[in-house]
């Protein structure tokens, strides 16, 4: 499901990098920007009386239009709209492809990215992340009746339908399983319904998702990572004061338990801790 679902090896790193937050040596102090100018990342945003984000726009249950032609809407769209609200300030959102979008947050189009942007080594050093809002794992789904599986090392001679560009194939192969190529979730759901695989390995919000609306009793979760994949908002780097202002937007999101109520509209499932 996401743009860029990390490999189980990587989420340990992710998760480890996110928990540094932004208090990592490569953070400017607070007030400041990277070349020690002085930080206006929150004054811009108020002063302007908005606060620009970018996002897709085609990625469900993220952030697209209802319909396919109505409002925009979608998770990441709620939460960055409540968090927007707790600033004062108008969310006013700008769609762009996902391969464009970095390019336009560094050219100032907008302040911030709200688009499943998952924590990695290589972005830590570009850019400056907000407290994560998505935390998901890798999960291996089977038939309901099938214990037979029931941590990563029982699927050793296996065989499970992955997608050969994922890195769930990896993880597949890596504990053993023989991999059946498939396009994507659908067919791999297909396939392990109908007994010719035995399971698939995917990422915990793409089974919530399906389960939402398929409420599918014939398959189920049978054991899932430990490691954990982070998402957040991404902001330029020197934007620390509006950084601090969305962690603490967040912050008050999550005591009030408006997070968890988006959650559940979206996945009947708390995915923002």
């Amino acid at each position: 499901m996401k743009r860029t679902r990390l490999s189980a090896i990587g989420l340990v790193a992710a998760a480890a990098l996110a928990l540094a937050g932004c208090g990592s040596g490569s953070t400017p102090p607070s007030g400041t920007s990277p070349a020690g100018g002085a930080d206006t990342s929150l004054s811009d945003v108020k002063n302007a009386g908005e606060l620009k984000i970018g996002t897709e726009g085609t990625y469900k249950p993220f952030s697209f239009h209802a319909d396919g032609s109505g409002d925009l809407t979608g998770y990441d769209v709620e939460i960055i709209t409540a968090v927007a609200e707790k600033l004062g300030v108008k969310a006013s959102f700008q769609e762009t492809q996902f391969d464009a979008i970095f390019a336009g947050l560094e050219a100032k189009r907008f302040d911030v990215v709200a688009n499943q942007v998952s924590i990695t080594d290589e972005r830590k050093a570009k850019y400056e992340f907000s407290e994560p809002y998505t935390v998901s794992t890798g999960v291996i789904v089977t038939k309901a009746d099938d214990s037979s599986v029931s941590s990563f090392d029982s699927l050793k001679g296996k065989t499970t339908a992955q997608s050969l560009t994922s890195n769930w194939y990896k993880l597949a192969q890596e504990s053993g399983a023989n991999v059946e190529a498939v396009e994507g979730w659908a067919q791999a759901v297909t396939l392990l319904k109908q007994g010719r695989v035995d399971a698939t390995i995917n990422d915990k919000l793409t089974y919530l998702d399906y389960q939402k609306t398929a409420k599918d009793d014939e398959i189920k979760i049978a054991a899932e990572t430990t490691d954990k994949s982070l998402s957040a908002f991404a902001f330029r780097k020197g934007s620390t004061s509006l950084t601090e202002a969305v962690n603490t937007a967040l912050g008050e999101l999550q005591a009030d338990g408006t997070l968890a109520r988006i959650s559940q509209e979206y996945f009947d499932a708390d995915v923002s801790k």
